[in-house]
């Protein structure tokens, strides 16, 4: 990498005479980025991971095993004291990992004063809707303020957490400079977005390519060489608002396009078509076609929830962005779609859904991960017991539902995959395909099945105990 620049980029102003922007210089002392610049290279730069959940503590163990001292801040003490214990909250980072990062220097602490000596503070917080389905930036502007009061002139300050256009400029900027400190002279602050793939072994936070949007050349240079420490491949881009945008686009791509296959699941389903089939011939095309597969709706912290950032924007600028929110609607209907495939295959068998016995077949949003966020099962859940049925579950990775999933009745405990059980059950309904869980068992067992994604060969198919959705 070249020598860090000392040359200050120029900043906007307005001129009285024109309105329209034009251009100084700010006196930055080059200091603080050289000094910088020199820690991160001999790996003496002490970071901060703001936020360690399923972002924030996989970077937190990137950037310890390259060789900085890291701590990490969470407000949520309970996780702290996990921590603490050596005891990993999430499945991608083991107690071992955990052990190792600890003897390397990782600390975890729910204490603001532990961060006041950092060089690098990362923001790795969630960024939820509203009740009325408009961004939610309150963890956003509480982990930007805990910064602001703590850090030191020279440090570099990154935003990760997936958030609307112009969020690093206008929501971030503003509150560490109210502490005194200005960004582009005292302070360096750029947008990076997470792009981890929970449950891929071959997708590791160290080979996935990192976006870097600097508000100015220093901030983007430093970003660039910290996270060129961390990984394979960093892409500078001209702005945040680029980078943000970019992992918007990201994820409403893929919205998009599972819409369109649960779309066409329904479509088939009515044409008496294999969509499963279609799915698979179609691939086989080697270009201008990827695969994308349906199922009971989409779960996750990041497909469920960005495209809908994106939309807001859009209506902000007075541009709705049409096929984005259609596909929103779409993907939230499959679980009406499931239940209703369910309730059919139920009545054939001569049972009500009120007082029938189901086991859904995984809780978690997506194989061979432990996350319940915006699962849609648990969404089948609730309908399921509002409309009267007895509801239990199994997944090998959540033993318990987390406390905030205690509501509406729910079943605390994941149960046994027995034959007992199995044969108690009216329906089993597949909704995370688990690669740990042996269906064969359940085929042999089961009532009755309702597989949402395909997990059952297709030679069974006939059978009338197996029913797609």
């Amino acid at each position: 990498m070249s020598d860090f620049r000392i040359q200050p980029d120029p900043i906007p102003v307005e001129s009285h005479s024109t309105g329209m922007p034009m251009f100084i210089a700010p006196p930055l002392d080059p200091h603080f980025g050289r000094l910088l610049a020199q820690r991160i290279q001999d790996r003496t730069a002490r970071v901060a991971i703001i936020g360690l959940g399923y972002v924030g503590l996989p970077l937190a163990q990137t950037a310890s095993a390259a060789g900085f001292r890291v701590c990490g801040y969470d407000s949520d003490t309970q996780r702290i004291a996990t921590l603490d214990e050596l005891r990993s909250p999430i499945t991608t980072i083991s107690h071992h990992t955990l052990a190792e990062m600890a003897r390397s220097g990782f600390t975890a602490t729910s204490d603001p004063h532990s961060i006041a000596d950092t060089d690098i503070a990362i923001l790795c917080v969630p960024t939820p809707l509203t009740a009325y389905g408009e961004p939610d930036l309150q963890p956003v502007i509480q982990a930007t303020r805990t910064v602001a009061r703590k850090i030191r002139p020279g440090c570099l300050i990154v935003l990760e957490s997936t958030t609307y256009p112009s969020t690093t400029r206008t929501v971030v900027q503003p509150i560490l400079e109210a502490e005194g400190l200005r960004v582009g002279y005292e302070l360096f602050l750029a947008y990076s977005p997470e792009r981890l793939d929970p449950g891929h072994p071959d997708h590791t936070p160290d080979q996935i390519p990192k976006l870097v949007g600097g508000l100015d050349s220093h901030s983007r240079d430093l970003a660039v060489r910290f996270y060129s420490t961390l990984t394979t491949s960093v892409i500078p881009v001209s702005s945040p608002e680029v980078a943000e945008t970019a992992k918007l686009l990201e994820n409403a791509y893929r919205a998009v396009n599972i819409a369109l296959v649960n779309e066409l699941k329904i479509v088939c389903d009515a044409l008496g078509i294999d969509v499963w089939e279609v799915i698979e011939a179609a691939a086989t095309k080697p270009f201008g076609f990827q695969s994308f597969s349906p199922g009971p709706g989409l779960g996750g912290h990041c497909v469920p929830i960005d495209p809908l950032y994106l939309a807001w924007s859009a209506r902000q600028a007075d541009r709705p962005a049409r096929l984005v929110e259609l596909a929103a609607t779409i993907n939230a209907s499959m679980p009406d779609y499931v239940i209703g495939k369910l309730q059919t295959a139920l009545a054939h068998q001569g049972v009500e859904l009120a007082g029938a016995a189901i086991l859904i077949l995984g809780v978690a949003y997506k194989r061979n991960v432990d996350d319940t966020r915006e699962s849609p099962g648990l969404i089948i859940m609730d309908q399921l017991i509002a409309r009267g049925a007895r509801v239990s579950f199994h997944d090998p990775f959540v033993p318990v539902l987390p406390t905030i999933d205690h509501t509406r009745k729910r079943p605390p405990s994941s149960v046994p995959l027995t034959a007992p059980i199995l044969q108690d059950q009216h329906a089993v309904l597949i909704v995370t395909d688990h690669s740990s869980v042996d269906y064969r068992f359940i085929l042999d067992h089961a009532r009755l099945i309702v597989d949402t994604r395909n997990v059952i060969p297709l030679r069974h198919h006939s059978e009338n105990r197996l029913v797609r959705a």
